[in-house]
Protein backbone atom coordinates (compact mmCIF):
# COMPACT_ATOMS: atom_id res chain seq x y z
CA UNK A 1 0.00 0.00 0.00
CA UNK A 2 1.20 3.87 -0.70
CA UNK A 3 0.42 4.44 2.74
CA UNK A 4 3.69 2.27 3.59
CA UNK A 5 5.86 4.90 2.00
CA UNK A 6 5.59 7.39 5.01
CA UNK A 7 5.18 5.21 7.90
CA UNK A 8 8.16 7.25 9.88
CA UNK A 9 6.59 10.22 8.72
CA UNK A 10 3.35 9.56 10.41
CA UNK A 11 4.96 8.54 13.72
CA UNK A 12 6.31 11.78 13.90
CA UNK A 13 3.33 13.64 12.95
CA UNK A 14 1.97 11.84 16.07
CA UNK A 15 4.54 12.99 18.62
CA UNK A 16 4.70 16.52 17.22
CA UNK A 17 0.70 16.56 17.78
CA UNK A 18 1.66 16.53 21.44
CA UNK A 19 3.01 20.11 21.28
CA UNK A 20 2.61 21.61 18.13
CA UNK A 21 -1.35 22.28 16.97
CA UNK A 22 -2.62 19.53 14.54
CA UNK A 23 1.65 18.68 14.17
CA UNK A 24 2.45 21.87 12.14
CA UNK A 25 3.67 25.44 12.10
CA UNK A 26 1.83 26.59 8.98
CA UNK A 27 -2.12 25.29 8.29
CA UNK A 28 -1.45 24.31 4.81
CA UNK A 29 1.50 21.95 5.64
CA UNK A 30 -1.54 19.58 7.12
CA UNK A 31 -3.19 18.94 3.49
CA UNK A 32 -0.22 17.20 1.75
CA UNK A 33 -0.84 13.67 1.20
CA UNK A 34 -1.34 11.25 3.10
CA UNK A 35 -0.97 13.65 5.98
CA UNK A 36 1.63 16.42 7.15
CA UNK A 37 5.32 14.48 5.78
CA UNK A 38 8.42 15.73 7.63
CA UNK A 39 11.74 16.28 5.25
CA UNK A 40 15.21 15.44 6.09
CA UNK A 41 17.01 17.41 3.58
CA UNK A 42 16.72 19.20 -0.21
CA UNK A 43 19.42 19.72 -2.56
CA UNK A 44 18.59 21.02 -6.14
CA UNK A 45 15.77 20.21 -7.64
CA UNK A 46 15.09 16.92 -5.48
CA UNK A 47 13.52 17.07 -1.96
CA UNK A 48 13.24 13.88 0.56
CA UNK A 49 11.74 12.96 3.86
CA UNK A 50 12.14 10.51 7.02
CA UNK A 51 10.88 7.48 4.96
CA UNK A 52 14.06 7.67 2.41
CA UNK A 53 11.26 8.27 -0.17
CA UNK A 54 12.70 11.12 -2.76
CA UNK A 55 10.46 13.73 -4.68
CA UNK A 56 11.13 15.60 -7.98
CA UNK A 57 9.82 18.75 -6.01
CA UNK A 58 7.48 21.32 -8.07
CA UNK A 59 6.45 22.96 -4.82
CA UNK A 60 9.82 24.96 -4.54
CA UNK A 61 8.66 24.84 -0.54
CA UNK A 62 5.53 27.08 -2.00
CA UNK A 63 7.44 29.36 -4.26
CA UNK A 64 10.69 30.47 -2.60
CA UNK A 65 13.54 28.44 -4.01
CA UNK A 66 13.52 29.84 -7.27
CA UNK A 67 17.36 28.75 -7.55
CA UNK A 68 16.28 25.03 -5.86
CA UNK A 69 17.26 23.95 -2.63
CA UNK A 70 20.31 24.39 -0.98
CA UNK A 71 22.08 26.53 -3.77
CA UNK A 72 25.86 26.48 -2.59
CA UNK A 73 25.79 29.85 -4.19
CA UNK A 74 23.56 31.47 -1.66
CA UNK A 75 24.29 29.05 1.37
CA UNK A 76 27.95 30.10 0.96
CA UNK A 77 27.21 33.68 0.87
CA UNK A 78 24.67 33.30 4.52
CA UNK A 79 27.45 31.53 6.36
CA UNK A 80 30.25 33.91 5.55
CA UNK A 81 28.08 37.21 6.08
CA UNK A 82 26.28 35.56 9.07
CA UNK A 83 29.81 34.78 10.30
CA UNK A 84 30.00 38.87 10.81
CA UNK A 85 26.75 38.69 12.70
CA UNK A 86 23.28 37.83 12.42
CA UNK A 87 21.65 41.13 13.49
CA UNK A 88 22.96 44.21 14.28
CA UNK A 89 19.58 46.47 15.30
CA UNK A 90 21.22 48.85 13.13
CA UNK A 91 22.53 49.40 8.94
CA UNK A 92 24.86 47.46 7.31
CA UNK A 93 26.59 47.60 3.80
CA UNK A 94 24.81 44.88 2.18
CA UNK A 95 21.14 46.03 2.94
CA UNK A 96 22.11 49.01 1.07
CA UNK A 97 23.45 46.88 -1.25
CA UNK A 98 20.34 44.77 -1.60
CA UNK A 99 17.78 48.21 -2.18
CA UNK A 100 20.22 49.69 -4.85
CA UNK A 101 19.59 45.97 -6.94
CA UNK A 102 16.19 45.69 -6.49
CA UNK A 103 15.84 49.45 -7.60
CA UNK A 104 18.05 49.29 -10.29
CA UNK A 105 15.46 46.22 -11.22
CA UNK A 106 11.61 47.12 -10.20
CA UNK A 107 9.89 49.58 -11.79
CA UNK A 108 8.44 51.32 -9.19
CA UNK A 109 11.08 51.24 -6.89
CA UNK A 110 13.09 54.30 -5.88
CA UNK A 111 12.60 54.07 -1.85
CA UNK A 112 11.81 50.45 0.19
CA UNK A 113 11.61 49.23 3.48
CA UNK A 114 12.32 45.59 4.14
CA UNK A 115 10.06 43.13 6.21
CA UNK A 116 9.85 39.36 7.02
CA UNK A 117 7.27 38.00 4.74
CA UNK A 118 4.24 39.38 2.68
CA UNK A 119 1.52 39.57 4.79
CA UNK A 120 3.13 41.86 6.73
CA UNK A 121 4.27 44.05 3.64
CA UNK A 122 0.73 44.30 2.56
CA UNK A 123 -0.64 45.86 5.66
CA UNK A 124 2.16 48.43 5.50
CA UNK A 125 1.28 49.49 1.65
CA UNK A 126 -2.64 50.04 2.67
CA UNK A 127 -1.37 52.45 5.52
CA UNK A 128 1.26 54.35 3.38
CA UNK A 129 -2.06 54.63 0.91
CA UNK A 130 -4.78 55.50 3.89
CA UNK A 131 -1.92 58.33 4.80
CA UNK A 132 -1.19 59.72 1.92
CA UNK A 133 -5.31 59.25 0.12
CA UNK A 134 -7.18 60.23 3.82
CA UNK A 135 -9.46 57.32 2.51
CA UNK A 136 -10.07 54.34 4.84
CA UNK A 137 -10.77 51.38 2.29
CA UNK A 138 -9.22 49.79 -0.76
CA UNK A 139 -10.62 47.40 -3.72
CA UNK A 140 -9.60 44.07 -3.92
CA UNK A 141 -10.89 40.60 -5.93
CA UNK A 142 -12.24 37.45 -5.03
CA UNK A 143 -9.79 34.71 -4.91
CA UNK A 144 -6.81 36.84 -4.49
CA UNK A 145 -4.61 35.63 -1.86
CA UNK A 146 -2.82 38.97 -0.15
CA UNK A 147 -1.84 37.23 3.34
CA UNK A 148 -3.50 35.64 6.17
CA UNK A 149 -4.09 39.17 8.48
CA UNK A 150 -7.65 39.95 9.24
CA UNK A 151 -8.67 42.46 6.42
CA UNK A 152 -7.43 40.21 3.56
CA UNK A 153 -8.89 37.07 5.09
CA UNK A 154 -12.23 37.30 3.16
CA UNK A 155 -13.43 36.12 -0.34
CA UNK A 156 -10.79 34.05 -0.42
CA UNK A 157 -13.04 31.19 -0.19
CA UNK A 158 -16.76 30.23 -0.48
CA UNK A 159 -19.55 27.98 1.08
CA UNK A 160 -20.85 27.59 -2.88
CA UNK A 161 -20.67 29.42 -6.43
CA UNK A 162 -24.19 30.64 -5.38
CA UNK A 163 -23.05 32.04 -2.07
CA UNK A 164 -21.10 34.32 -3.81
CA UNK A 165 -24.10 36.24 -5.02
CA UNK A 166 -23.78 38.55 -8.19
CA UNK A 167 -20.84 39.87 -9.82
CA UNK A 168 -21.77 43.66 -9.12
CA UNK A 169 -22.80 42.93 -5.56
CA UNK A 170 -20.44 39.83 -4.41
CA UNK A 171 -20.61 38.59 -0.78
CA UNK A 172 -17.19 37.76 1.07
CA UNK A 173 -17.04 35.21 3.38
CA UNK A 174 -14.41 35.00 6.25
CA UNK A 175 -11.74 32.66 5.72
CA UNK A 176 -11.24 31.94 9.56
CA UNK A 177 -13.05 31.97 13.00
CA UNK A 178 -12.10 35.03 14.87
CA UNK A 179 -11.87 37.69 12.37
CA UNK A 180 -12.62 41.33 13.75
CA UNK A 181 -16.00 42.19 11.88
CA UNK A 182 -14.87 45.35 11.69
CA UNK A 183 -12.11 44.41 9.04
CA UNK A 184 -14.96 43.23 6.73
CA UNK A 185 -15.55 47.50 6.40
CA UNK A 186 -12.13 47.91 5.36
CA UNK A 187 -12.52 46.90 1.46
CA UNK A 188 -14.64 46.60 -1.08
CA UNK A 189 -14.32 43.40 -3.46
CA UNK A 190 -15.18 42.42 -6.94
CA UNK A 191 -14.42 39.69 -9.28
CA UNK A 192 -11.24 39.62 -10.94
CA UNK A 193 -10.32 40.86 -14.96
CA UNK A 194 -13.74 42.77 -15.42
CA UNK A 195 -12.02 46.24 -15.85
CA UNK A 196 -15.69 47.93 -16.34
CA UNK A 197 -17.20 46.77 -12.99
CA UNK A 198 -14.09 48.23 -11.57
CA UNK A 199 -14.79 51.39 -13.33
CA UNK A 200 -18.35 51.64 -12.49
CA UNK A 201 -17.68 50.59 -8.53
CA UNK A 202 -14.73 52.86 -8.22
CA UNK A 203 -16.35 55.75 -10.03
CA UNK A 204 -19.11 55.51 -7.68
CA UNK A 205 -16.60 54.53 -4.09
CA UNK A 206 -13.42 56.91 -4.88
CA UNK A 207 -14.22 58.85 -2.28
CA UNK A 208 -13.59 56.38 0.30
CA UNK A 209 -11.09 54.19 -1.99
CA UNK A 210 -7.25 54.82 -1.17
CA UNK A 211 -5.92 51.91 -3.10
CA UNK A 212 -6.48 49.27 -5.40
CA UNK A 213 -4.57 45.65 -5.02
CA UNK A 214 -4.22 42.97 -7.10
CA UNK A 215 -1.61 40.05 -8.16
CA UNK A 216 -0.58 40.92 -11.73
CA UNK A 217 -0.83 37.29 -11.87
CA UNK A 218 -4.05 35.55 -10.03
CA UNK A 219 -1.77 32.87 -8.75
CA UNK A 220 -3.36 31.56 -6.00
CA UNK A 221 -6.53 30.29 -7.29
CA UNK A 222 -5.88 28.67 -11.27
CA UNK A 223 -2.74 30.97 -12.11
CA UNK A 224 -4.99 32.83 -13.97
CA UNK A 225 -3.00 35.57 -16.52
CA UNK A 226 -4.59 39.18 -16.88
CA UNK A 227 -6.70 39.77 -19.65
CA UNK A 228 -5.81 42.25 -22.56
CA UNK A 229 -6.12 45.97 -21.10
CA UNK A 230 -6.54 44.71 -17.33
CA UNK A 231 -3.99 46.21 -15.64
CA UNK A 232 -3.48 48.91 -18.19
CA UNK A 233 -7.09 49.98 -16.79
CA UNK A 234 -5.97 49.44 -13.45
CA UNK A 235 -3.80 51.93 -14.05
CA UNK A 236 -5.65 54.20 -15.40
CA UNK A 237 -8.46 54.42 -12.89
CA UNK A 238 -5.84 54.87 -9.93
CA UNK A 239 -4.53 57.82 -12.15
CA UNK A 240 -7.70 59.39 -12.80
CA UNK A 241 -8.88 59.38 -8.76
CA UNK A 242 -5.74 59.59 -6.78
CA UNK A 243 -5.43 56.01 -5.73
CA UNK A 244 -2.56 53.66 -5.25
CA UNK A 245 -2.23 51.15 -7.74
CA UNK A 246 -0.60 48.11 -5.81
CA UNK A 247 0.72 44.70 -7.08
CA UNK A 248 0.93 42.38 -4.52
CA UNK A 249 4.17 40.14 -6.20
CA UNK A 250 4.78 38.10 -3.63
CA UNK A 251 4.59 35.05 -5.92
CA UNK A 252 5.18 36.90 -9.40
CA UNK A 253 8.13 38.38 -8.40
CA UNK A 254 11.57 37.54 -9.67
CA UNK A 255 9.79 34.28 -10.75
CA UNK A 256 8.31 36.40 -14.06
CA UNK A 257 11.93 37.99 -14.01
CA UNK A 258 14.10 39.86 -11.91
CA UNK A 259 11.88 43.20 -12.47
CA UNK A 260 8.74 41.42 -11.99
CA UNK A 261 5.09 41.20 -13.27
CA UNK A 262 5.51 45.09 -13.61
CA UNK A 263 8.35 44.47 -15.94
CA UNK A 264 7.00 41.69 -17.78
CA UNK A 265 3.39 43.65 -18.26
CA UNK A 266 5.00 46.89 -19.12
CA UNK A 267 2.90 47.97 -16.31
CA UNK A 268 4.15 50.60 -13.08
CA UNK A 269 2.12 50.41 -9.87
CA UNK A 270 2.80 52.91 -7.36
CA UNK A 271 3.47 49.97 -4.42
CA UNK A 272 4.81 46.67 -4.77
CA UNK A 273 5.26 43.78 -2.23
CA UNK A 274 7.75 41.53 -2.89
CA UNK A 275 8.89 37.94 -1.17
CA UNK A 276 9.33 34.38 -1.74
CA UNK A 277 11.58 34.00 -4.43
CA UNK A 278 13.74 37.15 -3.79
CA UNK A 279 15.69 35.75 -1.42
CA UNK A 280 15.60 31.48 -1.49
CA UNK A 281 13.51 30.36 1.47
CA UNK A 282 14.64 32.65 3.93
CA UNK A 283 12.58 35.13 5.39
CA UNK A 284 12.80 38.48 3.80
CA UNK A 285 10.37 40.45 2.37
CA UNK A 286 10.00 44.38 0.75
CA UNK A 287 7.65 47.26 -0.05
CA UNK A 288 8.75 48.96 -2.38
CA UNK A 289 7.05 52.18 -4.31
CA UNK A 290 7.14 55.62 -5.91
CA UNK A 291 8.50 58.02 -4.28
CA UNK A 292 5.63 60.32 -4.00
CA UNK A 293 4.05 57.14 -2.13
CA UNK A 294 6.92 55.79 0.04
CA UNK A 295 7.83 59.33 1.17
CA UNK A 296 5.08 58.67 3.80
CA UNK A 297 7.61 56.24 5.60
CA UNK A 298 10.61 58.36 4.69
CA UNK A 299 8.85 61.23 6.77
CA UNK A 300 7.95 59.51 9.73
CA UNK A 301 4.00 59.97 8.71
CA UNK A 302 3.46 56.30 8.71
CA UNK A 303 5.27 54.23 10.87
CA UNK A 304 7.32 50.69 10.04
CA UNK A 305 9.46 48.85 12.12
CA UNK A 306 10.54 45.22 13.17
CA UNK A 307 13.17 44.38 15.15
CA UNK A 308 13.92 41.38 12.80
CA UNK A 309 13.89 43.27 9.58
CA UNK A 310 17.01 43.07 6.82
CA UNK A 311 18.94 40.80 9.19
CA UNK A 312 22.13 39.27 7.99
CA UNK A 313 21.15 36.03 6.58
CA UNK A 314 18.58 37.05 4.42
CA UNK A 315 19.77 40.43 2.73
CA UNK A 316 23.04 37.91 2.21
CA UNK A 317 20.24 35.17 0.64
CA UNK A 318 18.75 37.91 -1.53
CA UNK A 319 21.79 39.25 -2.92
CA UNK A 320 23.28 35.53 -3.38
CA UNK A 321 19.88 34.63 -5.39
CA UNK A 322 19.75 37.86 -7.80
CA UNK A 323 23.38 36.68 -8.61
CA UNK A 324 22.65 33.68 -9.28
CA UNK A 325 19.92 35.00 -11.69
CA UNK A 326 21.60 37.12 -13.53
CA UNK A 327 24.50 34.47 -13.92
CA UNK A 328 22.90 33.17 -16.85
CA UNK A 329 21.34 35.41 -19.51
CA UNK A 330 19.16 32.53 -20.86
CA UNK A 331 17.76 31.61 -16.79
CA UNK A 332 14.58 32.70 -17.46
CA UNK A 333 14.23 31.66 -21.45
CA UNK A 334 14.61 28.84 -20.13
CA UNK A 335 12.24 28.62 -17.31
CA UNK A 336 9.52 29.83 -19.81
CA UNK A 337 10.53 27.05 -22.07
CA UNK A 338 10.65 23.74 -19.32
CA UNK A 339 7.07 25.03 -18.20
CA UNK A 340 5.56 25.09 -21.13
CA UNK A 341 7.02 22.05 -22.31
CA UNK A 342 5.65 20.40 -18.78
CA UNK A 343 1.88 22.09 -19.85
CA UNK A 344 1.66 20.75 -22.64
CA UNK A 345 3.07 17.51 -21.88
CA UNK A 346 0.35 17.31 -19.09
CA UNK A 347 -2.06 18.80 -21.76
CA UNK A 348 -1.49 15.55 -24.01
CA UNK A 349 -1.31 13.29 -21.64
CA UNK A 350 -4.65 14.33 -20.42
CA UNK A 351 -6.47 14.17 -24.09
CA UNK A 352 -4.59 10.27 -24.08
CA UNK A 353 -6.61 9.34 -21.02
CA UNK A 354 -9.96 11.14 -21.81
CA UNK A 355 -9.37 13.44 -19.04
CA UNK A 356 -10.61 17.19 -18.37
CA UNK A 357 -7.31 18.54 -17.28
CA UNK A 358 -6.89 22.74 -17.41
CA UNK A 359 -3.40 23.64 -17.62
CA UNK A 360 -3.54 27.54 -17.65
CA UNK A 361 -0.40 29.56 -16.52
CA UNK A 362 2.92 31.56 -17.34
CA UNK A 363 4.98 28.75 -17.53
CA UNK A 364 7.19 29.35 -15.04
CA UNK A 365 4.55 28.37 -12.72
CA UNK A 366 1.08 27.41 -13.79
CA UNK A 367 -1.99 25.63 -12.40
CA UNK A 368 -3.79 22.35 -13.15
CA UNK A 369 -7.55 21.32 -12.58
CA UNK A 370 -9.89 18.88 -13.41
CA UNK A 371 -13.04 21.39 -15.54
CA UNK A 372 -14.99 20.83 -18.75
CA UNK A 373 -13.85 25.06 -18.94
CA UNK A 374 -10.55 26.06 -21.57
CA UNK A 375 -10.08 28.63 -19.25
CA UNK A 376 -11.13 30.00 -16.43
CA UNK A 377 -10.85 33.86 -16.27
CA UNK A 378 -11.66 34.63 -12.33
CA UNK A 379 -11.89 33.21 -8.85
CA UNK A 380 -15.46 32.01 -9.99
CA UNK A 381 -14.50 30.10 -12.91
CA UNK A 382 -12.43 27.73 -10.73
CA UNK A 383 -15.44 26.86 -8.36
CA UNK A 384 -16.55 24.59 -10.99
CA UNK A 385 -13.29 22.10 -11.18
CA UNK A 386 -13.35 18.71 -9.91
CA UNK A 387 -11.49 18.93 -6.42
CA UNK A 388 -12.08 14.98 -5.97
CA UNK A 389 -9.93 14.33 -8.96
CA UNK A 390 -7.41 16.90 -8.38
CA UNK A 391 -6.96 15.13 -5.34
CA UNK A 392 -6.35 11.92 -6.65
CA UNK A 393 -4.49 12.99 -9.27
CA UNK A 394 -1.49 15.08 -6.99
CA UNK A 395 -1.79 11.86 -4.69
CA UNK A 396 -0.71 9.88 -7.27
CA UNK A 397 2.11 12.06 -8.38
CA UNK A 398 3.05 11.98 -5.00
CA UNK A 399 3.23 8.33 -4.35
CA UNK A 400 5.40 8.15 -7.84
CA UNK A 401 7.99 10.76 -6.63
CA UNK A 402 6.34 13.91 -7.84
CA UNK A 403 5.48 16.66 -5.25
CA UNK A 404 3.21 19.36 -6.35
CA UNK A 405 1.17 22.03 -4.11
CA UNK A 406 -2.28 20.32 -3.20
CA UNK A 407 -4.18 22.72 -4.92
CA UNK A 408 -2.73 22.00 -7.96
CA UNK A 409 0.15 24.63 -8.74
CA UNK A 410 3.70 23.91 -10.31
CA UNK A 411 6.65 26.18 -9.91
CA UNK A 412 9.67 25.44 -12.46
CA UNK A 413 13.03 26.29 -10.69
CA UNK A 414 16.31 27.63 -12.60
CA UNK A 415 18.02 24.56 -11.60
CA UNK A 416 14.95 22.00 -13.15
CA UNK A 417 16.76 20.07 -16.10
CA UNK A 418 14.53 18.83 -19.49
CA UNK A 419 15.40 15.14 -18.04
CA UNK A 420 13.07 15.90 -15.26
CA UNK A 421 10.51 17.92 -17.17
CA UNK A 422 10.54 14.34 -18.96
CA UNK A 423 10.47 12.85 -15.97
CA UNK A 424 7.52 14.16 -14.71
CA UNK A 425 5.36 13.80 -17.73
CA UNK A 426 6.02 10.51 -17.89
CA UNK A 427 4.67 9.80 -14.36
CA UNK A 428 1.74 12.48 -15.07
CA UNK A 429 0.67 10.30 -18.12
CA UNK A 430 0.85 6.87 -15.84
CA UNK A 431 -1.28 8.60 -13.40
CA UNK A 432 -3.83 10.21 -15.47
CA UNK A 433 -4.13 7.05 -16.96
CA UNK A 434 -4.91 4.95 -13.64
CA UNK A 435 -7.58 7.40 -12.23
Amino acid sequence: MAIDRYQASARLLDRAKQVLASGVSSEFRKYNHPHAIFYTHGRGSRIYDVDGNEYLDFTLSQGPLIVGHSHPSVLDAIQAYSEQGQLFAGQHLKEIELAEKLCELIPSAQLMRFCLDGSEAVQTAFRVARAKTGRPKFLRFEGHYHGWLDNVAWGISTPSAEALGSREHPQAYPWSGGLSAHSREEFIILPWNDIELVRQTVAQHHAELAAIITEPVMCNNGCIPPEAGFLEGLREICDAYGMALIFDEVITGFRLGLGGAQRYFGITPDLSIFAKAIASGYPISAIVGKREWMEEIETARVIHAGTMNAGNPTVAAALATIQVLEQDPLTYDRMFRLGRKLMNGLQEAAQKADRPLLVQGMGPMFNTAFTSLTRVRDYRDTLSNDKALLNAFIAGLHDRGVRVIGRGLWYISAVHTEEEIDQAIAVATEVLASL
